[in-house]
């Protein structure tokens, strides 16, 4: 008899993002935690979403996420937070199309020995690519599983050479107010202060989950998902996978984030998947996926608590948000 363990990542049938309940009630999507929306404006984000070309990507099929149901594309690129365009969730995928991804360098530097400029074709022609299914949780409550397309940040990383010195690694998004509308000089309340920032831990860096993605279903990322490079780290919350990426730069301070510089009360550095610790706005114990109208248990580490678990070991997580 053969016996089938189920690794700690996957998700049971009962408990994924039901498809098929989504596609026979395509008048409803949920928004936030209650909200919902008609199918008339999925329609009409999606058929925005449609007029930009995405090229089809050449990669290599891993067993990240096997077991997982997928969310549709239509539901992962037609709900998004993208500040640079707008507080809302759908629209971004109306107003991406301002954004340029091709030609786009990415510089890494810092505590480096070899700083370098890396584009977009040299990740295409240089670095294995490959696809990764993963779960996506936002801090607001609702999660999604998507097949991201991309490259483990360690092998960009190891490429530079890192110094004893570097201890976290910076990222930053790019500022562009002809591409980003919320950038544009002289707009009284912008969403949020500019350029967006994220960071991370070395050893968080180096996992072998975390991921820089350049494409999702098979082609290159849609604009409003980040095109066309942007972070993955699926045990921590969405804001974390910062997007549109022009700078990756390793430090030997705690870089400060977005976040954490608007409201340090409510957002930490780590934003780990906690079910434990609520936001102050919103409970984590359970979310709600895309295409769902029920809610499920949130799993520890967004369920890859055996993958990074013990990075946090001596942490007090209720600390250390």
């Amino acid at each position: 008899m053969t016996i089938i363990k189920k690794p700690d990542w996957y998700i049971s049938e009962n408990e994924v993002t039901d498809e098929a309940l989504f596609n026979k009630r395509r008048n409803f999507l949920k928004l936030g935690a209650a909200a919902l929306v008609s199918s008339s404006v999925i329609a009409e984000k999606l058929a925005a979403v449609e007029n930009v070309k995405r090229e089809s990507l050449k990669f290599q099929k891993t067993t990240f996420g096997k077991g997982l149901e997928l969310n549709s594309y239509d539901q992962a690129s037609t709900y998004n937070n993208f500040y640079e365009f707008s507080t809302s969730k759908s629209d971004p995928a109306k107003m991406a199309h301002t954004l340029k991804p091709n030609p786009w360098d990415v510089e890494i530097l810092g505590e480096v020995e070899n700083p370098m400029v890396i584009s977009l074709e040299d990740i295409y022609n240089s670095y294995p690519l490959e696809e990764r299914i993963y779960r996506f949780r936002c801090v607001e409550g609702w999660s999604m599983v998507v097949p991201w397309i991309g490259v483990t940040l360690s092998h960009i990383l190891q490429k530079a050479k890192p110094t004893s010195k570097a201890k976290y690694v910076k990222f930053t998004t790019l500022v562009d107010p002809k591409q980003f509308p919320d950038q544009k000089a002289g707009k009284l309340f912008p969403n949020i202060p500019y350029p967006y920032v994220e960071g991370l831990r070395m050893d968080e860096a180096m996992n072998e989950l975390t991921f820089m993605s350049v494409g999702m279903y098979g082609k290159m990322l849609p604009n409003q998902n980040g095109a066309p490079i942007r972070l993955v780290v699926p045990w921590k919350y969405g804001f974390k996978s910062i997007k549109s990426i022009v700078s990756i730069e390793l430090v030997e301070e705690e870089p400060l984030n977005t976040w954490k510089m608007i409201n340090d009360l409510e957002y930490g550095f780590y934003a780990n998947v906690n079910p434990n610790v609520d936001h102050p706005r919103w409970s984590q114990a359970k979310e709600r996926k895309l295409g769902s109208f029920f809610k499920t248990e949130t799993l520890m580490f967004n369920g890859y608590e055996k993958e990074v678990g013990h990075m946090y070991k001596d942490m007090d997580l209720r600390r250390y948000i």
